[in-house]
């Protein structure tokens, strides 16, 4: 064999060379241990025991294709002494043995090798293996071919790793694609079959309730086995499957037909042939069951480690994807249900009404939507707190949900607005306000919640399909316009839809743009009322109070748009600039040479609340460069008691500015003397409804001197507003009022009036 080798090609020689690095190394060694005048024979036998010893097959046929030499590694995988003088068609499946014969006839016909291909053949114990084969021809001293050297590589272990990567791969894109579970269990079931011999794999679920098992996937196993054991109750002598999701550990049955835990299941199995059985948990993240994944052979026996982590590897997977179904349907749940309440929400009711207005427009129908708003649910929230306001909504949902009926819907839009949804034709004889009665008989019903005793009432407002509007947008806006119309008639009251209210609807929304024309075009100015500090006389601050110049209709008062701007958001920008501007006002005091004073700014509930509303004190200040310690700002008791902690936390934050708070409007509120203490405030001020019957009335000046003292007491100065005669000054003063506001000392006037008010004492 060294003498035809010898006679290879220079281009085959160096691919011979390479590809057969261990069989050189081995002659080369032989060459150097036996000297030239060994007996050639002698170094022949030395030459083949060690090509022997090559794992890999090295072998040289014919220009017949028949072995002509073959090492041991191939011939023992062949179950043979030798080849010599066989070919493969005697070796091979027909098609296997075709396939090679072509392959080197053409490389002996053309002279050219072959090199890296990848074969597969099953040996004489049956193995399927696949070998990394490289095939050159062979010439004599006169360059002819004389046959072909061969060495194949066993790169069995190589492919299944490979296919197992790819496997693992395909699957985790089928579940990243959102794939059904029962196809991604099904290919990870096949993927595992592949790899371990004469098994037959199968994923069962465990219920939402962790009682029951539910069929999962098992593509080559006995439909009718799988409907018999869906359903079974989990228990600790269950199979292997159903102990397993008890115990949450694996159960290894070697032999089904003696195992105590298929005593009870065991002609099942052994009916369609099976022996053992070998199962493992599936489990979340978090450690929680999810399912088994279960493998059955026909032999008794056990699984072998490699089985056992190929399966680890499976359970692994099969947890993913159970898990990231489940979040899939969480988060479709989510999507079109209230997390609250429980009842399907907005996205839901857009899906159910494009429902109902089909089939009415089917049947010449109507549909119907009723607003549910509950009356003074937001004096629930605050006095109890939003954990009472909580339990109080999903009280009243459930009870709304039992008055429907079953083609009815109903759904919670957020806060405490609700929209019922009625399908179908009234009975005969049967008004809406018939049939949502019973609704609003069932809200009204007494709530115990944390020992407390109290009632709800709800407003409602009624739109019909195709009356008052086409689709969900047009019924629900007109639904939400008869709702307020209900709570302005006296609450507790079902309204529905007539244009007129549209015609209301339409003038507000004419009024709301007005405001933004007059935020956009500056027809809103400050006036300034001047507070006098009651010991020195001296005027020692201003509040800013906006007005609005409309165009046609004039001056128009606070009381006129500030609720329409807190209602439709404006009242944000509107809060802004007037914050900048009563800024800006002060600094030019200051430059013009008068006095330093406060200026004192109200704020709204909508500013107060926004995440960034510190900051855009911050950058007024900035932006005028006006010191923080000439800022006050006021705030309401009810603004605060809104959010406590929240208030507490952005008042600190405003404190460090330097800006000066006062809570405005004091008595009117419901802050308690725990909350009050903890304010980092400087001042109350008396709400002039306290002030106006001063000194006559017994209770105000009962009022007023409580909250003078408490005021003191909590280390607060106290202002009065409202003050408008001497007689009410006099009485302010006995009772140790530090400063006072009101028309005793001015009106509110513009910048330059009160510039010259400012410079009397100094004129």
């Amino acid at each position: 064999m060294s003498t035809q080798l010898s006679h290879l090609g220079k281009d085959e020689a160096d691919a011979t060379a390479r590809l057969m690095s261990a069989s050189e190394r081995l002659m080369a060694e032989a060459a150097r241990l036996f000297p030239l005048a060994a007996a050639q024979s002698e170094r022949t036998v030395w030459l083949e025991a060690m090509i022997d010893e090559v794992p890999d097959y090295l072998y040289f046929k014919d220009l017949s294709c028949r072995f002509v030499v073959a090492n041991r590694a191939i011939t023992s995988d062949n179950a043979r002494d030798t080849l010599v003088g066989l070919t493969d068609f005697e070796l091979h499946p027909e098609a296997t043995a075709r396939h090679f014969f072509n392959t080197e006839q053409e490389i002996i016909r053309t002279g050219r090798p072959m090199l890296d291909m990848e074969e597969q053949i099953r040996d004489a114990a049956g193995n399927l293996k696949w070998m990394l084969s490289s095939k050159l021809p062979v010439r004599n001293g006169n360059g002819e071919v004389i046959g072909i050297v061969g060495t194949a590589r066993d790169i069995t272990e190589r492919k299944l790793a490979e296919s197992l990567h790819r496997g693992q791969a395909d699957l985790l894109k089928m579940i990243a694609l959102g794939e059904p579970l029962t196809d991604v269990f099904s290919a990870l079931i096949l993927l595992i079959e592949r790899h371990v011999p004469d098994v037959t794999g199968s994923i069962l679920r465990l219920s939402p309730d962790g009682r029951y098992i539910v069929n999962g996937a098992a593509p080559n196993l006995d439909r009718g086995y799988c409907k018999l054991i869906e359903g079974l109750e989990i228990g600790p002598v269950v199979g292997s499957c159903g102990t397993a999701m008890w115990r949450g550990e694996p159960v290894i049955v070697s032999d089904i037909a003696t195992d105590p835990l298929w005593a009870g299941f065991k002609d099942l199995a052994l009916g369609i042939g099976f022996r053992a059985c070998w199962s493992w948990p599936i489990r979340s993240y978090q450690g929680r069951v999810l399912g088994t994944f279960a493998l059955y052979n026909r032999e008794i026996g056990e699984p072998s480690a490699e089985c056992t982590k190929l399966v680890g590897m499976a359970t692994h997977i099969a947890g993913i994807a159970i898990e990231r179904k489940e979040a899939e349907d969480s988060i479709q749940y989510m999507a079109h249900h209230d997390t609250l309440t429980g009842l399907p929400n907005r996205s839901m009711l857009d899906e159910r009404v494009a429902s109902a207005i089909e089939a009415a427009d089917d049947r010449g129908g109507s549909m119907t939507l009723a607003f549910i708003d509950l009356d003074n649910f937001k004096l629930v929230n605050d006095s109890l707190g939003h954990h009472a306001g909580d339990e109080l909504l999903k009280i009243v949902a459930a009870r709304m949900q039992g008055c429907i009926r079953a083609s009815d819907s109903i759904v919670r839009l957020g806060g405490d607005e609700f929209v019922i949804l009625i399908s179908g034709a009234m009975r005969r004889g049967e008004a809406v306000e018939d049939r949502l009665r019973s609704v609003r008989e069932a809200v009204a019903e007494p709530v115990e919640i944390d020992g407390r005793s109290f009632q709800v009432t709800c407003s409602m407002g009624v739109a019909v399909y195709p009356e008052h509007g086409r689709n969900v947008s047009e019924l629900l806006a007109r639904a939400d316009m008869a709702m307020y119309r209900a709570k302005e008639i006296g609450r507790d009251a079902v309204q529905v839809f007539t244009f007129e209210l549209a015609a209301r609807a339409h003038e507000k929304l004419e009024r709301q743009e007005e405001l933004r024309r007059a935020l956009a075009q500056t027809e809103f100015f400050l006036q300034y009322q001047p507070q006098m500090d009651l010991v020195t006389g001296r005027i020692f601050a201003v509040e800013a109070l906006i007005r609005w110049r409309h165009p046609e209709r004039g001056i128009v008062s606070p009381g006129e748009f500030i609720p329409l701007a807190e209602e439709t958001g404006l009242i944000g920008p509107i809060g802004d600039w007037t914050l900048r501007t009563a800024c800006r006002q002060n600094k030019a005091w200051q430059l013009s040479g008068l006095p330093p004073i406060v200026v004192s700014v109200n704020v709204s509930a909508r500013q107060f609340q926004e995440r960034d509303w510190v900051e855009r004190v911050a950058a007024a200040l900035e932006e005028s460069g006006l010191e923080a310690r000439y800022l006050e700002l006021e705030l309401t008791e009810s603004l605060i008691m809104e959010d406590v902690q929240q208030a507490v936390e952005t008042m600190h934050r405003l404190e460090q500015l330097g800006v000066h708070l006062a809570i405005d409007d004091f008595g009117t509120g419901y802050s308690s003397l725990s909350s009050l203490k903890r304010f980092p405030v400087g001042r109350l001020k008396i709400d002039r409804s306290f002030v106006k019957d001063l000194p006559g009335d017994s209770d105000d000046a009962a009022i007023a001197t409580a909250v003078i003292s408490l005021g003191h007491l909590l280390q607060l100065r106290v202002i009065a507003e409202g003050v408008e005669t001497r007689e009410q000054l006099d009485f302010l003063r006995a009772a140790g009022c530090d400063e006072i506001q009101g028309y005793y000392i001015s009106r509110p006037i513009d910048a330059m009036a009160l510039q010259a008010l400012l410079c009397l004492p100094h004129c």
